[in-house]
């Protein structure tokens, strides 16, 4: 007797019903309001079968094959036939955080032999509220004319899956190939294990298994920058600080220097995991880029010492812009700061510096509005409570190796309220820390799987100055003195703010009431405000689309100073 060796594979029929309409192209929900209007049904009832499970669930792509049929009458008369369809379930979305896809993809045949070609997606990913049963029941298509979809497309819809319908669906899950009825539930449980897991993954909430950071794992692929080697040059303040500048000489615009937000590195503005970052998109257009890690870096050893936003405007400022004045020969710099990088620059400029020609402000000036949960964490003085419990440090890594002390921590940071719900313990404690400093929606998968490079340690002095900056509603020395407001006409240069639209972190307010304030101290025409819609903070420079969305528009206000 010949002994079955065939793998043992899995299968299930799914029936999804819905409309379809040939006269919107350009949007699904309109499409499918449109196709009911017209009573343009769409329907098919498809077996997915993945001939062997061992590689369904452990390969990348999680491939199956489809078979069934399609019966859409704005299309064809008669029933289409799907004879080798492709599945694919849970495929990552490298566009989106936390998101996966189910793709279906197929050719469909006429009785006459016409050939459709249908490209469908369901997306999962964990929106506010309880979107589970509709993420993995709603179907997006594109249906072309033609055997691929290179051919013209003939029009859009939505299917969706009936409560009756999925609940056939789950009597039709079994093994194939099965020798024994052991074995075919063992084969039935692992499939909806995995579904179940990947499931809870992404909607698990505060339950959800912990996306760690792994210090022991081998480092990641990084592209090669599109720069020319580096000129790293390091430098001391006047207390005795060492700083850092890396300089990309891609022309003779500027010297432009940019300086980062608070507790992250440069790295924020280099990051190789978009397409074209910050620096690149300069260099490109002929710039002379300083990269500024202030004592704020977290690639500096001064990150963990005690210092507050005045060390960075009195100190590092003016040593900074003389080193690059020293360097290139230039009688002044352009300046891109972002959030503390901003902040910092124009306390330092309305503290005296000189040097600087033009600047491009992003997200926080000299009357950041926080948001109600930072006002409030600022008028119950979180910083200077946490200083009483012996805490002088906060850092946003958390790995494998964490003692239960973190554990603990995460499990309370996954209640903290905030709009940015993500399963990983790094992003929850960021938020903790800083507050809503990105959307997850406008980052790419790969750039959020390396936030932990950016961002470091922060120290509570400076969370005590920002805090009592809050409660002051204005920019003043870590002793509430107002010592920088009363010197606005030092700021009487071209300066263009950004900000954005969605930034919830410091509100747009404040820089709409810094640019009102300067415009009539100094003039109208030194200066200019944007806002950057559906963007929110750190997002501005390294979102997925920044090079397209966002850098533009600052080489626009960099071009006029040059």
């Amino acid at each position: 007797m010949t002994q079955n060796i065939s793998p043992v594979g899995i299968q299930f029929t799914e029936t999804m019903r819905g409309y379809f309409s040939s006269k919107v192209k350009d949007d699904y929900e309109s499409a499918a309001g449109q196709g009911e209007k017209d009573n343009s049904k769409f329907e098919f009832t498809l077996t997915v079968t993945a001939d062997n499970l061992d590689n369904f669930l452990s390969e990348e792509n999680h491939q199956a094959r489809l078979v069934g049929s399609v019966t859409a009458p704005a299309i064809s008369a008669q029933p289409l036939q799907v004879n080798d369809g492709e599945f694919n379930l849970f495929v990552v979305d490298a566009s989106r955080v936390e998101t996966r896809k189910m793709r279906y993809r197929m050719q469909m045949v006429a009785e006459d032999g016409k050939v459709y070609y249908l490209d469908g997606f369901k997306l999962i990913h964990n929106d506010p509220g309880f979107d589970l049963w509709s993420d993995t029941t709603t179907l997006y298509i594109d249906v072309y004319d033609g055997e691929n979809d290179s051919s013209p497309l003939l029009g859009k819809g939505i299917l969706n899956i009936l409560a009756e319908d999925f609940m056939h669906q789950m009597t039709t899950i079994e093994a194939t190939n099965a020798e024994t009825i052991e074995q075919n539930l063992e084969a039935v449980a692992r499939f909806g294990y995995f579904f179940a897991g990947v499931l809870f993954e992404i909607y698990g909430g505060i339950f959800a298994k912990a996306n760690v950071f792994n210090p022991d794992a081998p480092p990641r692929q990084k592209r090669p920058l599109r720069l020319n080697a580096p000129q790293v040059h390091f430098f001391n303040t006047s207390d005795g600080v060492q700083l850092r500048l890396t300089r990309y000489q891609g022309g003779a615009k500027g010297p432009v220097i940019l300086a980062p937000g608070f507790g992250t590195s440069t790295l924020a503005f280099s990051i190789d995991t978009v397409e074209t970052n910050f620096p690149e998109y300069l260099y490109a257009n002929g710039y002379d880029i300083w990269l500024f890690d202030y004592r704020a870096s977290a690639d500096l050893p001064s990150a963990t010492t005690q210092f507050s936003t005045d060390d960075i405007a009195t100190k590092d400022w003016p040593a900074a812009v003389a080193k690059v004045l020293e360097l290139t020969a230039a009688e002044t710099v352009q300046v891109v700061g972002h959030c503390i990088g901003s902040m910092s620059f124009m306390m330092a400029m309305l503290a005296g510096l000189q040097g600087v020609r033009s600047a491009v402000c992003s997200q926080l000036t000299t009357h950041p509005i926080g948001s109600a949960l930072n006002e409030i964490k600022a008028g119950l003085r979180l910083a200077s409570f946490l200083t009483v419990l012996g805490v002088e440090t906060l850092d946003p890594d958390f790995d494998t190796k964490s003692d239960w002390q973190d554990y603990l921590y995460d499990a309370v940071l996954r209640l903290y309220p905030t709009k940015e719900r993500s399963s990983s313990p790094v992003d929850r404690r960021i938020l903790f820390m800083y507050g809503e400093v990105y959307k997850l929606d406008q980052l790419n998968e790969a750039t959020h799987n390396a936030i932990h490079e950016m961002f470091g340690p922060a120290n509570l002095t400076f969370f005590k100055h920002i805090s009592l900056i809050l409660r002051q509603d204005h920019i003043v020395d870590q002793y509430g003195k107002d010592v920088y407001l009363p010197h606005l006409e030092r700021l009487a240069i071209p300066i263009s703010f950004i900000h954005g639209a969605d930034n919830t972190f410091f509100l747009p307010k404040g820089s709409e009431i810094t640019y009102n304030l300067l415009s009539e101290k100094n003039g109208k025409d030194l200066y200019t405000r944007h806002l950057i819609p559906g963007y929110a903070h750190m997002d501005c420079f390294m979102g997925k689309n920044s090079s397209r969305d966002v850098f533009p528009l600052v080489l626009e206000e960099l071009e006029k100073g040059n």
